[in-house]
């Protein structure tokens, strides 16, 4: 039987499309995957950086997401390896780490992630990732390195200064901006039509195809014509949606509609003397009730 691990993200970007994730911080159960599977996008990024989710449910989200076949991404709170390792040893098939100011954060993580002879992750047998076969590490090391994403965050001044050197580490697969924390640290918090948002788009992008990595875009839900804009640019993947905004949008879009529908229906019984009618409907209803009662 022929081995391989799936990475949907990475094969959508490598076709030349765009890829997008649905982002996770609030639904801990398996049905998430599965809804954006159907939904169509390309992967789920958990984010343990902005959330609660410890390991476990982490863990949880990631092999439902194997087992629908759509890539599991996880935002780590930092790039200690008791976070990366095990996040990735728990069923991710890509690590982003905020947080990055200098080139050997950016080793650091790729040390954490991928195995010899790029990075000194600690090997282990029955991986998620090949349905916890026993697979001798000669064969599924390579197999992990290869799958496995490596994602440094630029969303500093530092690494912003330092993008190109960061872009040339080995074993690194993609950057990801993060459009807010970067526009905080510039000195123009939430300013997205900036034009320094756009040199600094520019001047990652240019790394990244000098070293012919990938480009992700986060935090610019909001505004497609900007990640539009961005991606002819230069990016490859998206920070698409996330859960809970997604999920108080249809929720307040729907109650929206059922006012709308009430005043209408109250419009109507009153203008068709309806309103009376009802309410003795009602009463005797509930005379009736308590009467029996």
């Amino acid at each position: 039987m022929e081995l391989s691990i799936p990475n949907s993200l990475k094969e959508k970007m490598l076709s030349g499309g765009v890829a997008y994730t649905l982002v996770v911080k609030m639904v801990r159960t398996v049905e998430l995957p599965m809804i954006a599977k159907t939904a169509g996008f390309d992967g789920i990024l958990i984010d343990m950086e902005h959330s609660s989710f410890d390991l476990d449910t982490t863990s949880q989200l990631c092999i439902a997401a194997l087992y629908a076949g759509i890539a599991p991404i996880v935002r780590s709170p930092s790039k200690d390896p008791f976070y990366v390792s095990r996040i990735l040893d728990g069923g991710a098939v890509g690590i982003i780490v905020p947080h990055i100011k200098t080139v050997q954060d950016a080793r650091d993580v790729v040390e954490a992630a991928k195995y010899h002879p790029l990075g000194k992750r600690s090997a282990m047998s029955g991986l998620p990732h090949l349905q916890y076969r026993h697979v001798p590490a000669k064969i599924a090391n390579p197999l992990c390195n290869a799958a496995t994403l490596v994602i440094p965050m630029i969303e500093t001044m530092e690494a912003l200064e330092l993008v190109d050197e960061i872009a040339a580490v080995p074993g690194v697969d993609s950057l990801l901006i993060g459009t807010n924390d970067l526009t905080a640290e510039m000195g123009i918090p939430g300013e997205y039509d900036n034009p320094r948002l756009d040199d600094a788009y520019a001047k990652v992008a240019a790394a990244c195809r000098k070293h012919n990595i990938f480009l992700g875009c986060g935090g610019l839900h909001s505004r497609l014509d900007l990640v539009e804009k961005y991606c002819e640019m230069g990016v490859n993947w998206v920070m698409a949606a996330t859960d809970a905004p997604l999920l108080i949008a249809g929720a307040t879009k729907r109650a929206s509609d059922m006012a709308q529908l009430n005043e209408r229906v109250a419009r109507s019984r009153k203008s068709n003397g309806h309103a009376r009618q009802t309410d003795g409907v009602t009463n005797g209803a509930t005379n009736g009730v308590t009467n029996g009662v």
